[in-house]
């Protein structure tokens, strides 16, 4: 499907970075590793039979100009993206091929869309960040729940996540975001961004069977208050945390995920339940699948096909809702996820079913 494009995949040997480029495989692409560790980058490039490895730094312009020659593409996997983010898509820009990364740091993402728009759009290339599980797969959801409208009073976007077994790539980024805004918390309310010190709340979610009702964190705040009102009219947009996972995240020292399968998957499983309210009306859609980083790999390279296969919408930095068809995207994505959207509040979702392969 890939014909053979080769596409850079920059954190090649991260914990993400490893599944897109099995993904990438997968699909017919061409992939080309690229990162700070060269060893890291043979080892895994031989663990696939021989592939192009480039290494490359973030504070080095020119190996990533190298990196970059003759790619289709680049999907950045190396966080943190706060330092990552810029020096790969002002690389991309200089090629001329489109740019995917999966930030899920609110502040990167924020940053992208500030930094980025007028000269990405200027040179009718193509920025998606977020294309990832938090981020894109939420704004997938949302935007496809409201179909052909583009506004909405309230978007609810619920993580239920059996565990949460960070990756050390997430740690870091969660420590640069937490010294990014001096401890404090954030929200998207009013239409805009905004630091806050209130104490979470922990309040009841009704998720769809099979997972029912468990507590979750109120404002456990995800780079979805960034994608969301990036293209569509909703001044507020709130994100939760199933609890059990939250406590995994913040434990003194977490686990990394441990593969359960062929594929490199953990057992860990997930429903994301979102509600778009509109005056008395509600619109639904539910998400369940397993492993969070696995299922980040297809977002990812999904979107770079459509990208290189001229399925997008718009030029320039945009979301995955404003990029792309979210309601084809989601389709597509049928062998890694389950999903049920639901336009008329008087239907019951399906069951959704996150242990299915």
């Amino acid at each position: 499907m890939g014909s053979g494009q080769q596409v850079v995949v920059f954190g090649a040997y991260g914990h993400t970075g490893r599944f897109v480029v099995a993904e990438l495989l997968d699909r017919g692409f061409a992939p080309v590793l690229s990162g700070r560790d060269a060893a890291r980058l043979g080892a895994l490039a031989a663990h696939h039979g021989g592939l192009a490895v480039r290494p490359a730094t973030v504070d080095d312009p020119a190996s990533l100009d190298r990196a970059l020659v003759g790619a289709a593409a680049v999907v950045n996997c190396a966080g943190p993206f706060a330092v990552t983010g810029a020096p790969v898509i002002e690389a991309a820009l200089r090629a001329g091929i489109p740019y995917v990364d999966v930030a899920a740091e609110i502040e990167a993402n924020a940053d992208t869309f500030a930094r980025f728009t007028d000269r990405a759009r200027a040179a009718g290339t193509v920025i998606v960040p977020a294309m990832a599980f938090y981020g894109g797969l939420g704004d997938l959801l949302a935007t496809a729940a409201l179909g052909d409208r583009t506004a909405a009073d309230e978007v609810h976007v619920a993580y239920g996540l059996s565990s949460w077994h960070p990756t050390a790539g997430t740690l870091a980024a969660g420590r640069v975001s937490r010294e990014r805004r001096g401890g404090r918390h954030l929200r998207f309310t009013g239409g805009r961004l905004e630091h806050h010190d209130d104490a979470s709340a922990v309040v009841d979610w009704t998720f769809p069977a099979p997972l029912g009702t468990r507590p979750v964190i109120g404002e456990f705040t995800m780079a979805d208050v960034v994608t969301v009102p990036s293209h569509l009219e909703v001044p507020e947009v709130r994100t939760y945390m199933a609890v059990d996972a939250a406590r995994d995240l913040s434990a003194p020292d977490p686990a990394a995920p441990t593969a359960v399968d062929e594929r490199g998957r953990s057992a860990q499983t997930f429903l994301v339940d979102v509600r778009v309210r509109s005056g008395g009306a509600e619109r639904r859609a539910v998400a369940a699948g397993r492993d969070i980083y696995a299922v980040s790999a297809p977002l990812a390279v999904e979107a770079v096909h459509r990208v290189l296969t001229g399925r997008t919408r718009t030029t320039g930095v945009a979301s995955a809702g404003a990029m792309f068809d979210a309601a084809d995207f989601l389709h597509a994505l049928s062998g890694h996820l389950s999903v049920d959207v639901r336009h008329d509040p008087a239907d019951a979702l399906g069951i959704m079913d996150p242990e299915r392969d």
